[in-house]
């Protein structure tokens, strides 16, 4: 298979077999083809070069519905869904049952949604909206429409660069179950360890060619050396922290959303001058509407936010921007890029209007299109050109592009939700070092992760939430039991003392780091 994109080369002469009941595994970094490769099997490119056979048979893809029609289906990174629709709505679309009169038959979509809902214990209202779903059923929804066309191929295009690692852990089992029922399965990823705990068996692509074929039983260092082509540190290096005067505080925040439940619930921390803050929890508890209101996308009910002795509380997002604040969104798709805009123009979206980039009314095109290619080289983002737009990028290297932006400028504050979400091994070490060295440059820098990895190769200092307070702040030499108890809403110091003793208790024996990571929906609400 080959694929051009214009003078660059996407796919270059690929070869790929998939078995029967397998779970194979493509492993590559951000921009390797992975994804551009899939999209040309589900119909959604034509190849420039190349044939696909199924079942030894040539076939070509006017579309997606013939791919459908040939037992493909793909789950996409960034989900197919819309979001006023109900589950069952959504499985139907462009399938629809009907009943007489060419009336669409919504119960006979809500039947199929049951059963291969109960089939595989996903426990998805076929009634439930989409919008009111959290990321890990839309991506359950994405699976059962795939099914419910018999999909005998599924394609998961980086199924868990947006889950929780409880959500990770339920999606590979339900991937187990796929396979034993005899569904092919592609996992395009480039998450090591998911790879080792799943995969049948892997094909490395780099640069838009396959470089080789590895063992699941590789170690993650080979196969992190074999996708970048260079050794790679998986561990974070780092000296310990200088910390100064704590110009960022928040003071009794509190947090309602439009139901007028409270989500941040009376949140009071420090970040001091040349340290890293870590925020750690289960995903949905009052992290993300954290950030929000910090950088102004949310207005607090209660409490202040004070940077350099001014409150910014009733400031907007461009003047929070403008006083020296950095923001790394969690959700680059809707809160950190602009689609249409060029890859340039989304690397400016926050100074476009301040020298050296603008004069008066005028946009300085030459030296946009200069500071981006440099931005392009030092953050190793992989692009046709800069004036392409920003959505013909991976969504790794599209989380690049809002990195490049948000480092790019002299900051009093550096706020990052999920800052390595969707980047590839080599990306994530090139980020971190970028973080610290912007900690140690002085400023005070505010990390909210899932990833429990990143949060103690980053951290100084770990605040955990839990049901929408902080349940403690603790050093980033806590052991992962005590942070796992704190993660379950164990105050710090019942967790500590727990995980101290010589003999454990139950309790924290049961807070492992696999524990932590599934902890249950009851629990996270």
């Amino acid at each position: 298979m080959t694929k051009v994109f214009g003078s660059f080369v996407a796919n270059d002469h690929i070869d790929l077999t998939i078995e029967p009941g397998e779970v194979h595994a493509l492993l590559g970094e951000n921009g390797a083809g992975k994804s551009t490769m899939m999209n040309v099997l589900y119909g959604l490119y034509d190849a420039d070069g190349g044939e696909i056979l199924l079942d030894d048979k040539p076939v070509t893809f006017a579309g997606p519905g013939d791919a459908v029609a040939a037992g493909i289906g793909m789950v996409h990174q960034h989900f197919m869904l819309v979001p006023v629709f109900t589950v069952a709505e959504s499985v139907a679309l462009g399938y629809e049952p009907t009943k007489s009169m060419g009336l669409i038959d919504l119960a006979e979509a809500r039947k199929k949604v049951r059963e291969i809902s109960a089939r595989f214990n996903f426990n998805i209202d076929p009634d439930a909206l989409i919008e009111d779903l959290p990321v890990g059923a839309q991506q359950r929804v994405e699976i059962i429409k795939a099914l419910s066309r018999n999909a005998k191929i599924l394609i998961l295009d980086e199924p868990t660069a947006v889950l929780t690692p409880q959500e990770t852990d339920e999606l590979i089992s339900i991937m187990r179950q796929l396979k034993e029922q005899g569904t092919s399965i592609v996992f395009i990823t480039h998450k090591l360890r998911e790879v080792r705990a799943i995969a049948d068996s892997i094909t490395v692509i780099r640069r838009g060619k396959i470089v080789g074929e590895a063992s699941p039983d590789s170690t993650e260092a080979e196969l992190a050396s074999q996708m970048v082509g260079r050794h790679v540190s998986l561990t974070t290096e780092k000296d310990d922290a200088d910390p100064g005067d704590a110009t960022f505080q928040v003071r009794g925040l509190t947090v309602v959303d439009k139901a007028e439940n409270v989500v941040v619930d009376d949140v009071s921390f420090d970040v001091r001058r040349g340290e890293i803050l870590a925020v750690a929890g289960v995903q949905g508890n009052g992290q993300t509407e954290l950030a929000e209101t910090i950088i102004g996308l949310t207005d607090p009910r209660l409490g202040s936010i004070t940077l350099d002795g001014k409150d910014l509380v009733g400031k907007s997002v461009k003047d929070r921007l403008g006083s020296g604040i950095g923001f790394v969104p969690e959700d680059r798709s809707t809160d950190g890029i602009i689609a249409e805009f060029t890859i340039r123009e989304n690397m400016i979206l926050d100074v476009y209007d301040r020298p050296p980039y603008a004069k008066g009314l005028n946009l300085k095109s030459a030296v946009i299109n200069d500071e981006a290619k440099k931005k392009v080289e030092e953050f190793d983002i992989r692009l046709g050109s800069v004036v392409d737009p920003i959505a013909t990028l991976s969504g790794g290297n599209q989380q690049k592009v809002v990195l490049s932006r948000e480092l790019g400028r002299d900051l009093r504050l550096f706020i990052a939700s999920q800052p390595t979400r969707g980047l590839d091994v080599g990306s994530i070490e090139f980020v971190h070092k970028r973080v610290i060295a912007e900690r140690d440059a002085g400023t005070p820098c505010l990390i909210v992760s899932t990833e429990l990895d990143e949060v103690y190769g980053l951290a100084d200092r770990i605040a955990v939430m839990y049901s929408g307070r902080i349940v403690g702040i603790v050093g980033a030499d806590t052991s992962r039991e005590a942070l796992g108890l704190m993660m379950a809403g164990v105050p710090a110091d019942e967790a500590l003392a727990a995980t101290a003793a010589p003999e454990k208790s139950d309790a924290a024996t049961a807070a492992s780091d696999d524990n932590c990571a599934t902890t249950s929906a009851e629990e996270t609400k």
